[in-house]
């Protein structure tokens, strides 16, 4: 269905000014149709936004919890100190375990952090398809020009971390900041080693002691692979969507039928999280 999508083309939504949300909903069936487009999509808005955006749902659209993010506070002295004050001695243990793999690595892994990622973009890229093709939900599939363009346009805002083991990257993550919190935003790895070195638990960790040595307080990771940041004791971060048709008759219809399709459900890790009522709201 030809659908007019309203946020970020690649992450989450945001407000810039409130008050145009009246506005924005008096405007937005008009605009479908004259677009050709029934269905309407306001995407992926934190939580915090549902108060201003409750005037949506008065004109007829319907919120439902798209996939959350994850919030970790890191206001520690180091990873090992979040480690030993924030983890229980088994999940310790076995954390530890899983990075001394890549510690005793040989050759070593090395790490590089960039602005600019276009002089490396023909390394990291395949890195980066390798962890799209494998994930069992496809959201949007960047392209080596936005790659580039985020670090030419935002370098204040954006860090690229790339790992490489005898100068060949291995792994790379795509971060933002913005004020006291880094925003783990898209990985790629070498899965030619990634399970015999643990590379998301060894690149994690670098990136927030990088990030608590910058002064940053707090990590966010994008959403899916819920099971190693349940076990970190992460929060959820819930992402709503708002969604309406143009027709009142299949609104009506999408009402009762779009809770029983909202993606969380489909994910039974979610659950076990102690702030998943939050998701819903």
């Amino acid at each position: 269905m030809r659908t007019l999508m309203i946020g970020c083309a690649a992450g989450e939504g945001h407000l810039a000014d409130e008050s145009i949300v009246e506005e924005l909903a008096s405007a937005l069936p008009h605009i479908a149709k004259k677009l050709r487009a029934p269905l309407i999509v306001m995407k992926e808005f934190p939580a915090r936004y549902r108060p201003a955006l409750e005037t949506l749902r008065r004109r007829g659209f319907t919120r439902v919890p798209s996939m959350p993010m994850t919030r970790l506070n890191i206001m520690y002295d180091n990873f090992d100190d979040f480690l030993a004050q924030k983890l229980s001695k088994p999940t310790r243990k076995s954390l530890r375990r899983k990075l001394r793999a890549a510690d005793r690595a040989d050759p070593p892994i090395e790490l590089q952090v960039v602005t600019d990622v276009s002089p490396f973009i023909d390394e990291i890229y395949p890195l980066y398809l390798a962890v799209y093709e494998r994930s069992p939900l496809h959201f949007e599939k960047l392209t080596k020009e936005f790659l580039c363009t985020l670090g030419m346009r935002m370098p204040d805002k954006v860090r690229f971390f790339i790992w490489r083991q005898a100068g060949r990257a291995i792994a790379f993550s795509l971060c933002m900041i913005h004020n006291d919190t880094i925003y783990d935003e898209y990985l790629g790895l070498d899965y030619a080693v990634a399970f015999d070195l643990n590379l998301y638990f060894y690149t994690l960790r670098d990136i927030i002691n990088w990030a608590i040595t910058h002064g940053i307080q707090w990590h966010v990771s994008s959403a899916l692979n819920y099971e190693p940041k349940l076990h970190l004791r992460c929060d959820l971060a819930p992402l709503d969507l708002y969604v309406a048709h143009t027709s009142p008759i299949v609104n009506a219809f999408m009402k009762r039928l779009l809770p029983l399709l909202e993606p969380t459900r489909n994910d039974p890790v979610l659950r076990r999280f102690p702030n998943f009522r939050e998701v819903w709201g």
